[in-house]
Protein backbone atom coordinates (compact mmCIF):
# COMPACT_ATOMS: atom_id res chain seq x y z
CA UNK A 1 0.00 0.00 0.00
CA UNK A 2 1.59 3.51 -0.34
CA UNK A 3 2.19 5.94 1.61
CA UNK A 4 2.18 8.85 -0.60
CA UNK A 5 -1.41 10.15 -1.39
CA UNK A 6 -2.97 10.13 -5.24
CA UNK A 7 -2.90 14.16 -5.82
CA UNK A 8 -5.52 14.06 -8.01
CA UNK A 9 -7.68 12.47 -5.18
CA UNK A 10 -6.73 14.93 -2.25
CA UNK A 11 -7.28 18.00 -5.18
CA UNK A 12 -10.95 15.88 -6.18
CA UNK A 13 -11.81 16.03 -2.18
CA UNK A 14 -10.32 19.11 -1.52
CA UNK A 15 -12.65 20.82 -4.19
CA UNK A 16 -15.89 19.35 -2.91
CA UNK A 17 -14.84 19.89 0.97
CA UNK A 18 -13.94 23.12 0.98
CA UNK A 19 -15.99 25.85 2.04
CA UNK A 20 -18.74 22.64 3.07
CA UNK A 21 -19.58 21.71 6.99
CA UNK A 22 -19.60 17.76 6.01
CA UNK A 23 -20.16 15.43 8.84
CA UNK A 24 -18.11 12.17 8.43
CA UNK A 25 -19.60 8.12 8.89
CA UNK A 26 -17.11 5.60 9.38
CA UNK A 27 -17.21 2.12 8.76
CA UNK A 28 -14.91 -1.13 10.04
CA UNK A 29 -12.39 -0.12 7.24
CA UNK A 30 -10.84 3.07 9.04
CA UNK A 31 -9.87 0.55 11.69
CA UNK A 32 -8.28 -2.37 9.70
CA UNK A 33 -5.07 -0.80 9.69
CA UNK A 34 -5.01 -0.56 13.89
CA UNK A 35 -5.27 -4.53 13.73
CA UNK A 36 -9.26 -4.98 14.16
CA UNK A 37 -10.80 -7.33 10.96
CA UNK A 38 -13.70 -6.22 9.22
CA UNK A 39 -16.68 -7.96 8.47
CA UNK A 40 -16.95 -7.44 3.92
CA UNK A 41 -14.46 -8.25 1.59
CA UNK A 42 -14.10 -5.80 -1.08
CA UNK A 43 -17.71 -6.92 -2.73
CA UNK A 44 -19.20 -6.32 0.49
CA UNK A 45 -20.04 -9.50 1.12
CA UNK A 46 -19.67 -11.20 4.92
CA UNK A 47 -16.12 -13.04 5.55
CA UNK A 48 -16.59 -16.20 8.02
CA UNK A 49 -19.41 -17.21 9.90
CA UNK A 50 -22.24 -16.01 10.67
CA UNK A 51 -22.57 -13.42 13.45
CA UNK A 52 -24.10 -14.08 17.10
CA UNK A 53 -27.90 -13.02 16.61
CA UNK A 54 -29.55 -11.06 19.15
CA UNK A 55 -32.44 -13.12 19.36
CA UNK A 56 -29.96 -16.34 19.64
CA UNK A 57 -27.75 -14.30 22.55
CA UNK A 58 -31.22 -13.54 24.51
CA UNK A 59 -33.14 -16.94 24.90
CA UNK A 60 -29.90 -19.48 24.49
CA UNK A 61 -27.46 -19.44 27.82
CA UNK A 62 -25.11 -21.89 25.39
CA UNK A 63 -24.86 -19.26 22.83
CA UNK A 64 -24.08 -16.37 25.83
CA UNK A 65 -20.96 -19.18 26.88
CA UNK A 66 -20.13 -19.51 23.20
CA UNK A 67 -20.00 -15.59 22.63
CA UNK A 68 -18.07 -15.20 26.30
CA UNK A 69 -15.86 -17.57 25.68
CA UNK A 70 -14.68 -16.22 22.38
CA UNK A 71 -14.77 -12.61 23.42
CA UNK A 72 -12.82 -12.87 26.67
CA UNK A 73 -9.83 -13.69 24.36
CA UNK A 74 -10.42 -11.45 21.96
CA UNK A 75 -11.25 -8.55 23.94
CA UNK A 76 -7.17 -7.92 24.57
CA UNK A 77 -6.27 -7.41 21.27
CA UNK A 78 -9.31 -4.73 21.03
CA UNK A 79 -8.61 -3.09 24.53
CA UNK A 80 -4.72 -2.46 22.80
CA UNK A 81 -5.54 -1.51 19.64
CA UNK A 82 -4.53 2.39 18.77
CA UNK A 83 -5.80 4.78 16.37
CA UNK A 84 -3.83 5.17 13.34
CA UNK A 85 -3.56 8.58 11.09
CA UNK A 86 -6.67 8.41 9.86
CA UNK A 87 -8.50 8.88 13.22
CA UNK A 88 -6.00 11.01 14.28
CA UNK A 89 -7.05 12.65 11.02
CA UNK A 90 -11.13 13.13 11.38
CA UNK A 91 -9.79 14.89 15.03
CA UNK A 92 -8.30 17.15 13.54
CA UNK A 93 -10.54 18.06 10.98
CA UNK A 94 -13.18 18.52 14.02
CA UNK A 95 -10.53 20.03 15.97
CA UNK A 96 -10.36 23.06 13.48
CA UNK A 97 -14.08 23.19 12.65
CA UNK A 98 -13.79 21.40 9.54
CA UNK A 99 -16.37 18.75 9.65
CA UNK A 100 -19.39 19.49 11.83
CA UNK A 101 -19.28 16.19 13.67
CA UNK A 102 -18.67 12.31 13.77
CA UNK A 103 -21.20 9.51 13.25
CA UNK A 104 -19.04 5.55 13.48
CA UNK A 105 -20.48 2.26 12.83
CA UNK A 106 -17.56 1.17 14.77
CA UNK A 107 -17.78 -0.11 18.71
CA UNK A 108 -13.74 0.42 19.22
CA UNK A 109 -13.66 3.89 20.61
CA UNK A 110 -10.60 4.47 18.81
CA UNK A 111 -12.15 7.66 17.22
CA UNK A 112 -12.35 9.07 21.07
CA UNK A 113 -8.84 7.95 21.70
CA UNK A 114 -7.41 9.78 18.81
CA UNK A 115 -9.17 12.93 20.22
CA UNK A 116 -12.73 13.62 18.43
CA UNK A 117 -15.54 14.29 20.60
CA UNK A 118 -18.85 13.78 20.85
CA UNK A 119 -18.81 10.85 18.74
CA UNK A 120 -22.32 9.38 18.03
CA UNK A 121 -21.47 5.81 18.37
CA UNK A 122 -24.39 4.27 15.99
CA UNK A 123 -23.64 0.21 17.43
CA UNK A 124 -22.41 0.98 20.98
CA UNK A 125 -19.17 0.64 22.50
CA UNK A 126 -17.44 -2.77 23.68
CA UNK A 127 -15.74 -1.09 26.44
CA UNK A 128 -18.94 -1.50 28.57
CA UNK A 129 -21.14 -4.18 29.32
CA UNK A 130 -24.90 -4.03 29.86
CA UNK A 131 -26.47 -6.45 32.37
CA UNK A 132 -30.36 -7.04 30.60
CA UNK A 133 -31.80 -8.18 33.71
CA UNK A 134 -31.24 -4.64 35.80
CA UNK A 135 -29.99 -2.20 32.56
CA UNK A 136 -26.78 -1.44 35.06
CA UNK A 137 -23.66 -0.81 32.86
CA UNK A 138 -20.16 -1.59 33.92
CA UNK A 139 -16.63 -1.56 32.48
CA UNK A 140 -15.80 -4.16 30.28
CA UNK A 141 -12.35 -4.20 31.88
CA UNK A 142 -14.04 -4.61 35.47
CA UNK A 143 -16.03 -7.72 33.60
CA UNK A 144 -12.83 -9.01 31.59
CA UNK A 145 -10.77 -9.33 35.41
CA UNK A 146 -13.80 -11.53 36.80
CA UNK A 147 -13.42 -13.51 33.53
CA UNK A 148 -9.92 -14.24 33.69
CA UNK A 149 -10.83 -15.17 37.06
CA UNK A 150 -13.05 -18.36 36.58
CA UNK A 151 -12.35 -19.22 33.48
CA UNK A 152 -7.83 -19.82 34.16
CA UNK A 153 -8.15 -22.94 31.91
CA UNK A 154 -8.37 -20.67 28.90
CA UNK A 155 -5.12 -18.58 30.03
CA UNK A 156 -2.42 -18.75 27.44
CA UNK A 157 -5.41 -20.34 24.72
CA UNK A 158 -4.20 -18.88 20.95
CA UNK A 159 -7.46 -17.89 19.19
CA UNK A 160 -7.16 -16.03 15.91
CA UNK A 161 -8.84 -12.39 15.75
CA UNK A 162 -12.31 -12.21 14.19
CA UNK A 163 -14.02 -8.46 13.97
CA UNK A 164 -15.29 -6.62 17.24
CA UNK A 165 -13.43 -8.51 19.47
CA UNK A 166 -14.79 -11.98 18.58
CA UNK A 167 -12.34 -15.18 18.06
CA UNK A 168 -12.31 -18.29 15.91
CA UNK A 169 -12.07 -20.97 19.06
CA UNK A 170 -12.61 -24.63 18.90
CA UNK A 171 -15.76 -25.23 20.83
CA UNK A 172 -13.76 -28.14 23.13
CA UNK A 173 -12.77 -24.73 25.18
CA UNK A 174 -16.53 -23.71 25.31
CA UNK A 175 -18.06 -26.12 26.96
CA UNK A 176 -16.99 -25.80 30.48
CA UNK A 177 -16.86 -22.12 30.41
CA UNK A 178 -18.10 -19.70 33.30
CA UNK A 179 -20.08 -16.60 31.55
CA UNK A 180 -20.12 -13.26 33.81
CA UNK A 181 -22.12 -12.24 36.04
CA UNK A 182 -23.64 -8.71 37.22
CA UNK A 183 -22.09 -7.29 39.65
CA UNK A 184 -25.13 -4.72 40.30
CA UNK A 185 -28.08 -7.80 40.60
CA UNK A 186 -26.14 -11.09 40.07
CA UNK A 187 -27.64 -11.97 36.84
CA UNK A 188 -26.31 -14.14 34.27
CA UNK A 189 -27.61 -12.09 31.21
CA UNK A 190 -24.85 -9.51 30.25
CA UNK A 191 -24.23 -8.29 27.45
CA UNK A 192 -21.60 -6.09 25.39
CA UNK A 193 -23.08 -2.77 24.82
CA UNK A 194 -23.59 -2.96 21.46
CA UNK A 195 -26.29 -3.56 18.54
CA UNK A 196 -25.97 -7.06 17.95
CA UNK A 197 -26.97 -8.48 14.11
CA UNK A 198 -30.82 -8.86 14.47
CA UNK A 199 -31.13 -5.78 17.64
CA UNK A 200 -32.19 -2.34 16.48
CA UNK A 201 -29.90 0.72 16.69
CA UNK A 202 -31.31 2.93 20.07
CA UNK A 203 -34.18 5.50 18.85
CA UNK A 204 -32.23 8.22 20.43
CA UNK A 205 -28.88 7.24 18.76
CA UNK A 206 -30.43 7.11 15.83
CA UNK A 207 -32.02 10.52 16.04
CA UNK A 208 -29.04 11.38 16.85
CA UNK A 209 -27.32 10.44 14.13
CA UNK A 210 -30.25 12.25 11.50
CA UNK A 211 -30.01 15.09 13.19
CA UNK A 212 -26.19 15.37 12.78
CA UNK A 213 -27.07 14.71 8.71
CA UNK A 214 -29.94 16.99 8.64
CA UNK A 215 -27.56 20.05 9.62
CA UNK A 216 -24.54 19.18 7.88
CA UNK A 217 -23.48 20.22 4.18
CA UNK A 218 -22.88 16.90 3.29
CA UNK A 219 -21.67 13.11 4.18
CA UNK A 220 -18.11 11.97 4.09
CA UNK A 221 -18.63 8.34 4.49
CA UNK A 222 -14.76 6.77 5.33
CA UNK A 223 -14.01 2.75 5.51
CA UNK A 224 -17.32 1.37 5.08
CA UNK A 225 -19.74 -0.89 2.83
CA UNK A 226 -22.64 0.84 4.13
CA UNK A 227 -24.28 -2.50 3.91
CA UNK A 228 -25.44 -1.78 7.44
CA UNK A 229 -29.24 -0.31 6.98
CA UNK A 230 -28.60 2.07 10.21
CA UNK A 231 -25.60 3.56 8.47
CA UNK A 232 -27.05 3.42 4.35
CA UNK A 233 -30.28 5.53 5.37
CA UNK A 234 -27.94 8.11 6.21
CA UNK A 235 -26.48 8.12 2.91
CA UNK A 236 -30.21 7.83 1.36
CA UNK A 237 -31.07 10.88 4.08
CA UNK A 238 -28.03 12.63 2.67
CA UNK A 239 -29.08 12.16 -1.32
CA UNK A 240 -32.75 13.37 -0.57
CA UNK A 241 -31.91 16.35 0.51
CA UNK A 242 -29.65 17.52 -2.45
CA UNK A 243 -26.24 17.13 -0.01
CA UNK A 244 -23.18 15.91 -1.48
CA UNK A 245 -22.63 12.33 -0.91
CA UNK A 246 -18.95 11.09 -1.26
CA UNK A 247 -17.21 7.67 -0.23
CA UNK A 248 -13.37 6.98 0.50
CA UNK A 249 -13.71 3.04 0.65
CA UNK A 250 -11.89 -0.19 -0.75
CA UNK A 251 -14.89 -1.90 -2.94
CA UNK A 252 -18.26 -1.62 -3.29
CA UNK A 253 -20.48 0.26 -1.05
CA UNK A 254 -24.62 -0.39 -1.06
CA UNK A 255 -25.04 3.28 -1.92
CA UNK A 256 -22.73 3.55 -4.90
CA UNK A 257 -25.83 5.02 -6.71
CA UNK A 258 -26.55 7.40 -4.79
CA UNK A 259 -22.77 8.55 -4.15
CA UNK A 260 -21.70 12.56 -5.85
CA UNK A 261 -17.87 10.98 -5.62
CA UNK A 262 -15.97 8.01 -5.05
CA UNK A 263 -12.55 7.21 -3.81
CA UNK A 264 -10.68 4.06 -3.99
CA UNK A 265 -7.86 5.10 -1.42
CA UNK A 266 -6.14 4.19 1.81
CA UNK A 267 -8.30 6.49 4.03
CA UNK A 268 -4.80 6.67 6.17
CA UNK A 269 -3.16 7.90 3.82
CA UNK A 270 -5.50 9.85 1.86
CA UNK A 271 -7.35 11.63 5.11
CA UNK A 272 -4.11 13.29 6.59
CA UNK A 273 -3.29 15.19 3.11
CA UNK A 274 -6.31 16.40 3.03
CA UNK A 275 -6.50 17.95 6.91
CA UNK A 276 -3.09 19.47 5.47
CA UNK A 277 -4.86 20.62 2.53
CA UNK A 278 -7.83 22.33 4.21
CA UNK A 279 -5.33 23.86 6.90
CA UNK A 280 -3.51 25.78 4.25
CA UNK A 281 -6.41 26.84 2.35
Amino acid sequence: MPDVPDTTHVDTLLHWMHDRSFVVLTGAGISTSSGIPDYRDSEGVRRGRQPMMFQEFLNAPEARRRYWARAMLGWPHVRAAQPNPAHEAIARLQQHDLISGVITQNVDTLHDQAGSHDVVELHGSLHWVLCLDCRQRTERDIIQLALVEQNPYLAGVDAVQAPDGDTLLDPAFEERFQVPHCPHCGGERMKPDVVFFGENVAPPTAAKAMQRVEEAQGLLVVGSSLMAFSAFRLCRAISDQGKPLIAINLGKTRADDLLDLKLEASCEVLLPALVERLLEA
